[in-house]
């Protein structure tokens, strides 16, 4: 390899065995740790972070700008307000920021546009010169950090490099003391390719050079000003094994080169930089062997570098020791689900009252814990609002302070059932003396899958203890603060007879994937969720799939309805929770009821109320508003779907045809059109002037649920403490043998329950 003239090499070609290491005392430490022991709250492969000083962050194009080249404002605020943080605990920063050439591109386009006549608008437009949409751009960039980091009382500094520069070696040292002045003021310097005067071709075509975009640039710096850490900010969580849109894609935790190298299938670069994942990978592969530790992960979440400081295992880390890690290995999906096995038989060991302490225990916990509980949920709820997550979600996101107590009164309730384990549900004689009894036993191992909502951790988790169940969870990744609290105050309170693996968390969707392959150790899965996410599942695994894929729930005003008990229950059905799965989404009218007036009073009821609604083939002409595209449509929000129909068989018809077999409402006192809607409507729950909301396992006196099942098989509806069990058989004899039935007298006489 040739060198320079002062022996800086291209920074991707250096070898490990030619750049200097670091000491070992990140390794030494990590070593001494034992597979299950933490720092604190520190994953064991994120250890090194408890030594770092000195800090870098690269900022991609993809982060700062959004899909339209327009700069992301939202994200670049919570970038400074990060850095801002970092800087007061005293950590030295660093940003290495790309976006001006996108952000110059932008600028000059409108500027030419504004002074173009029409004639030159029907011309051929050409390709704007990248270096003066970078000489455009750059000034533009910065003012942008200034102005940011300046609210939030920060100064900072700009810092423009060319590839030729770091051949001098007069030139590294200045640079070398000039940031540690600033970094010694507080002042955080910005580094960023000067591509206005790069003697590069065209700064996206041509790679020839020490660093050839802002991922190697942030590498080199790293190497030349003696980082303790790298990260590099991604549109993606980190490095996958394939694309992150392919399913079959996973989240690379640690890289080690010799395993991964040729695992990994790159997608197309950067849509906007000139980087992409290959450019990050190549440079934090090149700063690990140096020494440096490197992680990847996203740019898009609010404060995902002070994650990586507290030592939080997201994104793919890079070490030059990744490869010895080895007495760190990660429990395997298969160890977690025989360790709730086997915390499950250990569970049904204990006596009655002794399950039923540790429910009051997680009761008086979480009531303890509350404002812990809610310090965690507002910081899921502040990552949802800056990612822009929809209402619906965040409705089921939030934990306030009536939820945590309502979920305590739930777990109380439920300690105070009746005992459910071995409960003798039938007793027969088969012949004198020998006695066979059916007994209730938990089914084993559940894995539950759920989005968005934190509060069915605690109500899976209390309903699986009551039964006797291990448990593995795996919550949406928008709530996944709030679950690991929960998890944490949930699994504190076990006993050591029973110990905290009974209930697993997990945490990466690969893990999923390894879980659902376990046919014969976990039991049954619950998805809870979307209809993608059910139908994944059940695309995936050959354990059996209790759920319910959308909660399509209508609500049949009869002609014969009290108009004002109508009005309360469609209000009641669709405002009183819309994100809930057993709200209302379609109102079905009786043919009549548009033309005596009480369509319009309903339909008034809801305007009064906020809801949008869309109508079919004969409401939406009738009443003025949009046709539906689909009747099989779940709202999850302020809006429903309205139709006119001929009378209840009509209704019966669209609801079998139409509805996804959840919860459905007739309104009407002629209780023989009653009865027949409840006997033909083919759904887990039906009900005569009853709001759909009633559909629920606590108000159904379950005490929780694990979830509604609209399945046919095993359990129906909301599933509490009974859908989780099965039964065994005990038989009772005194010496007696078969012997081809010779001498036997089989009287199959019922007994008694108790003997």
């Amino acid at each position: 390899m040739e060198l320079l003239q002062n022996g800086h090499k291209n920074f991707v070609s250096i070898k490990p065995s030619e750049l200097p290491l670091t000491n070992g005392a990140a390794l030494t430490l990590l070593n001494s740790l034992s597979k299950t022991q933490y720092l604190g709250n520190i994953d064991p492969s994120r250890v090194f972070v408890t030594k770092v000083k000195r800090i870098i962050v690269k900022v991609g194009t993809a982060v700062v700008t959004r899909s339209d080249g327009r700069l992301a404002l939202g994200r670049i605020g919570a970038l400074c307000e990060q850095l801002k943080e970092l800087s007061s605990q005293g950590y030295e920063v660093i940003l290495v920021t790309s976006g001006a050439v996108g952000l110059g591109r932008q600028r000059l386009r409108y500027r030419k546009l504004a002074n173009s006549s029409f004639s030159d608008l029907q011309k051929p437009q050409e390709e704007l010169d990248g270096k003066a949409c970078a000489a455009v751009g750059q000034s533009s960039l910065m003012a942008l950090y200034d102005t940011m980091f300046s609210q939030l009382d920060v100064t900072s500094s700009q810092l423009l490099v060319n590839d030729g520069f770091f051949r001098d070696s007069g030139f590294r040292k200045q640079l070398s003391d000039t940031v540690n002045s600033l970094l010694d003021l507080r002042v955080i310097p910005i580094f960023n390719e000067n591509d206005a005067v790069s003697t590069r071709k065209a700064p996206y075509e041509d790679s020839s050079g020490i660093f050839w975009d802002n991922d190697s640039l942030a590498g080199l710096l790293a190497l030349e000003l003696k980082a303790d850490l790298l990260v590099l900010l991604s549109d993606v969580e980190g490095l996958y094994s394939g694309p992150p849109s392919d399913p079959n894609s996973r989240l690379i935790h640690t890289y080690i080169k010799e395993k991964h190298q040729g695992e990994i299938t790159f997608g197309d670069k950067s849509r906007l930089g000139r980087g992409g994942m290959t450019a990050k990978v190549n440079a934090a592969v090149c700063a690990a062997h140096a020494g440096i530790p490197v992680i990847i992960t996203s740019g898009y979440a609010t404060n995902n570098i002070i994650r990586v400081l507290q030592g939080e295992r997201i994104g793919t880390v890079f070490h030059k020791d990744a490869h010895l890690w080895t007495n760190i290995k990660e429990v395997s999906a298969r160890e977690m689900a025989v360790a709730a096995r086997e915390g499950s038989r250990r569970l049904q060991i204990l006596k009655s009252e002794e399950r039923r302490k540790i429910l009051l225990a997680i009761a008086d916990a979480l009531e303890t814990s509350e404002s812990m509980i809610r310090h965690e949920n507002e910081a899921d709820v502040a990552d949802a609002v800056a990612t822009g997550y929809e209402k619906s979600l965040m409705s089921r996101l939030i934990l306030k302070q009536e939820k945590i107590s309502s979920l305590a009164k739930s777990v109380r309730m439920l300690a105070d059932m009746e005992e459910p384990i071995g409960q003798i549900l039938k007793r027969t004689e088969l012949v004198d003396k020998l006695i066979l009894e059916k007994i209730s036993c938990p089914l084993g191992v559940l894995l539950v899958i759920f989005e968005s909502r934190p509060d069915a951790l605690v109500q899976i988790a209390a309903l699986a203890i009551r039964s006797g169940n291990g448990l593995l969870l795996k919550g949406g990744k928008e709530a996944r603060r709030s679950n690991a609290i929960l998890h944490k105050v949930i699994t504190s309170v076990m006993p050591d007879t029973v110990g905290d693996k009974l209930i697993g968390l997990v945490t990466s969707r690969d893990e999923i994937l390894d879980l659902l392959k376990l046919d014969d150790v976990i039991d049954l899965v619950v998805p809870r969720g979307s209809n993608k996410l059910v139908s994944q599942i059940k695309e995936s695994t050959k354990i059996p799939v209790l759920g319910h894929a959308d909660g399509i729930c209508h609500v049949y005003v009869d002609k014969s309805a009290n108009i004002d008990m109508a009005k309360q229950i469609v209000r009641d059905a669709k405002t009183d929770y819309p994100a809930a799965c057993n709200a209302m989404e379609t109102l079905l009218v009786h043919k009549d009821l548009s033309n005596n007036g009480g369509l319009h009073e309903l339909v008034l009821e809801l305007q009064r109320e906020g809801v949008k609604m869309f109508g079919g083939p004969r409401a939406s002409g009738l009443l003025n508003i949009a046709e539906t595209n689909t009747f099989h449509h779940e709202y999850s929000s302020l809006a429903c779907t309205v139709e006119i129909v001929e009378d209840v068989f009509a209704a019966i018809d669209h609801i079998n045809q139409h509805g996804s077999a959840h919860t459905e409402c007739i309104v009407t006192e002629d209780s023989e059109v009653a009865e027949t809607f409840l006997s033909q409507v083919d759904s887990a729950a039906v009900f005569h002037n009853a709001s759909t909301r009633f559909c629920d396992g606590a108000r159904f006196g379950l005490g929780a649920e694990v979830g509604i099942s609209t399945s046919r098989i095993h359990a129906r509806g909301p599933v509490g403490v009974e859908g989780l069990l099965t039964n065994r058989w005990i038989l009772r004899g005194s010496g007696h043998v078969v012997d081809g039935d010779q001498g036997i007298n089989y009287t199959y006489k019922e007994l008694p329950l108790k003997a």
